[in-house]
């Protein structure tokens, strides 16, 4: 039996990420669940929230096998400064960033099938001098992917994103038509690749208010969009749009379209998270690597509270499970 590696980064380690990762330790998982992050943080962690914990150092020669309750894997990375909850500290940035570098690399070597990331606050990473706008870029540069795309999926509703953690007045400008037909493209294919879709209906919206309304409020939709649409039907995708933001997502809509790629970050997602926080997975497409996200922040003011719900890390690790499983029945086939 197939038992997938999976690494999880804890994340900022004044947020909620250790929380998280300590409560899903509490339940078994059919697969070999590592956690990166600083030992004694996570048995201090398990304290604060009265919950038992048995921690493994992580020996990578050793075979995989299914996660134990109560028991956590730990790939030790030391903090360089004590952790207070709540209260982030730019000394421990360097921390957060080795963590990710690790469980990235050991995706790109095989060590890992997939690599799930807990939060991260990128104002103390900034302030540290990293340029770090976000972990699909960082994820991105590192993997030397060209392009990555944000997929948020909760239950049945799939958004994709064609620009990410940029300024809304740059996003006008980033629109470009080599871009929108690269990330359909990458949206079409990892639909296909992973979520068994045999010909995904892709439902893309326009940039302006009623997409547009025929260049009176715009130009995007029919410089850029529309003719992109055109190129990739010709070449058998299933689009439809550009579709306006505002009737995309109604629920009559959504019946026709496996996924909704939208232009900008805010024009996407405070939709899906509105359908689901808490519950939502950011899966990103068109890397070398399977990585699942959570759909929230670091939570500082719940950390060390009991009161943080893990419930997305679960359903970000659920995905990351499953889609390992996936990948390894298509390698083998």
């Amino acid at each position: 039996m197939y038992i997938p590696r999976i690494v999880i980064t804890s994340g900022e380690p004044a947020g909620i990420g250790p929380d998280a990762c300590v409560a899903l330790a509490q339940t078994g998982w059919e697969a070999d669940i590592v956690v990166a992050a600083d030992a004694e943080l996570l048995a201090a962690t398990a304290g604060a929230l009265s919950l038992p914990l048995t921690i493994e150092r992580y020996d990578s020669s050793r075979r995989s096998a299914s996660h134990r309750a109560g028991t956590l894997k730990v790939m030790h990375i030391p903090t360089a400064r004590a952790v207070v909850a709540g209260q982030p500290d730019a000394r421990n940035a360097a921390y957060v960033i080795a963590m990710l570098d690790r469980a990235c690399d050991g995706c790109m070597n095989g060590e890992f099938a997939a690599m799930v990331t807990a939060p991260v606050q990128k104002s103390i990473l900034m302030d540290a001098g990293y340029a770090f706008t976000g972990h699909t870029e960082y994820l991105a540069a590192r993997t030397r992917a060209a392009l990555p795309v944000m997929l948020l999926l909760s239950d049945q509703l799939r958004v994709a994103l064609v620009t990410t953690h940029l300024a809304l007045a740059d996003v006008p400008h980033a629109i470009t038509r080599e871009r929108l037909r690269a990330t359909i493209r990458i949206v079409n294919f990892g639909l296909e690749r992973h979520f068994s879709l045999g010909k995904p209906r892709i439902a893309v919206l326009g940039l302006n208010p009623h997409a547009g309304e025929a260049g009176h409020l715009g130009r995007e939709e029919i410089d850029v969009i529309q003719p992109v649409i055109q190129e990739l039907r010709a070449e058998g995708l299933e689009l439809q749009g550009p579709v306006p933001a505002d009737t995309a997502f109604t629920p009559r809509f959504l019946q026709t379209a496996d996924v909704i790629v939208a232009m900008y970050h805010d024009q996407g997602l405070p939709v899906i998270k509105h359908a689901g926080f808490g519950n939502a997975v950011n899966v990103t497409l068109g890397l070398p690597i399977l990585r699942t996200s959570v759909d929230h922040g670091t939570a500082l003011s719940l950390a060390r509270t009991g009161k943080a719900d893990s419930g997305s890390l679960r359903a970000a690790l659920s995905l990351a499970v499953e889609l390992a499983g996936t990948r390894s029945v298509h390698a083998g086939s």
